[in-house]
């Protein structure tokens, strides 16, 4: 249903909506830059996705990125995970309906469901043309009428909140983890984006973002090292193909559940030699590894069951990095701070690297960090207060 709304055209009519959330994150840093505050990419992305996917959704402002009221939203999307991924590991748990008891404890899911159901209405109300946002494109194409359509919108809704604002978060911030982690790759990229356009009001989608291609290696880099949905997606042959279903010469009976975890793949030394490693310019070749690279490349997932919203979600990556090394510099901030996001040396769970972001699987992400400092870069944040 949502597939019309998250084609190229519909990214490019999206942008400015998109462009205007980035600005009030912008204008977020630019305050913590002036009080010398770090702030935590993983919190300060996060809020940004949810408040941009809610937007581009239904035209709803959540602005969780000024406001308090709606950040619950973040721990009911991440409990609701939490929940539906160990169902999803162990499909048996689900029958035994503890998520009663877990509804009694916590109320935010019902915070959220409610919250879910007044962006709806607020939206159909609005009429087709309401706004210029996803419903607007699913109605060009003669899918929100009767009932039926109706309740469907509200399913889309609440997958579009969590795929829209989730993936995209744990991506940009792991990018930011690591370009701060590697002051080669933050210069080389500083560099680029700061030689490519000639002022912040440039920084669009378009040929020139596009050609910052060393922009797109590092976000390729950081989800390859930190995917954003790292677990295993399960699969099985449909019950009416009656061919026998086999895999690298191995016959799959039916009904069989398989996969492989992206991050398995991903850290697999034989597509990717020394995988622990942030290295950006292994994206860039042009000989045939580069094509095994693209290949086994996972984070979003692969063939029909591929993410439809991937153009948006580099689209939204791109833009909030390529704008905020215009405007400011940072870097990991010191003590204790500057240690979170990243693994502890001497760990034995599979932790131990302080190069690399971390994650917790919830079938998509939970994560923390990096805590940043931001600095001023010359007279650029001028145009930042001249668009309040």
């Amino acid at each position: 249903m949502i597939a019309p709304a998250l084609t190229e055209r519909a990214a490019k009519s999206f942008e400015p909506n998109v462009i205007d959330q980035v600005d009030i994150y912008l204008r977020q840093v630019l305050e913590a830059s002036r009080s010398s505050r770090p702030l935590n990419m993983s919190e300060t992305v996060g809020y940004l996705t949810l408040d941009t996917i809610a937007k581009l959704s239904f035209g709803y402002h959540l602005r969780t990125q000024t406001s308090n009221e709606n950040r619950f939203v973040h721990k009911a999307l991440a409990s609701g995970l939490y929940r539906g991924n160990v169902w999803h590991q162990v499909f048996f748990l689900s029958k035994l309906y503890l998520d009663k008891i877990f509804d009694r404890i916590f109320d935010y899911r019902a915070r959220y469901l409610r919250l879910l159901e007044k962006m709806v209405k607020s939206r159909l109300a609005k009429g087709a043309d309401g706004e210029r946002d996803f419903y607007s494109f699913i109605s060009e194409f003669g899918e929100v009428s009767g009932n039926e359509r109706k309740k469907e919108l509200w399913f889309e809704a609440n997958f579009l909140i969590i795929a829209g604002s989730d993936t995209t978060a744990a991506a940009t911030s792991s990018t930011f983890f690591y370009l701060s982690s590697n002051p080669e790759c933050y210069q080389k990229l500083a560099s680029e984006v700061r030689s490519t356009f000639a002022e912040g009001g440039d920084i669009k989608g378009g040929p020139q973002l596009a050609s910052c291609r060393y922009l797109r290696a590092c976000i390729d880099e950081a989800m390859r090292m930190s995917p954003p949905a790292p677990g295993v997606l399960w699969r099985m042959q449909d019950p009416n193909n009656k061919e026998p279903l086999v895999i690298d010469g191995h016959v799959i009976p039916p009904r069989t559940l398989f996969g492989v975890s992206a991050y398995a793949i991903h850290h697999n030394e034989q597509y990717f030699p020394d995988s622990f490693s942030y290295k950006p310019s292994r994206w860039l070749g042009a000989d045939d590894g580069s094509k095994v690279l693209h290949d086994a490349f996972a984070a979003f997932s692969i063939g029909s069951r591929g993410c439809a919203g991937k153009s948006m979600a580099y689209l939204e990556s791109s833009l909030i990095l390529a704008k905020t090394l215009w405007y400011f510099d940072f870097e990991m901030t010191g003590g204790k701070l500057g240690e979170v996001g990243g693994g502890k040396a001497g760990d034995t769970t599979g932790r131990e690297r302080p190069g690399e972001f971390q994650l917790e699987d919830i079938f998509t992400t939970r994560h923390n960090g990096p805590y940043l400092a931001f600095h001023l870069r010359g007279d650029y944040w001028k145009d930042l207060e001249a668009d309040v």
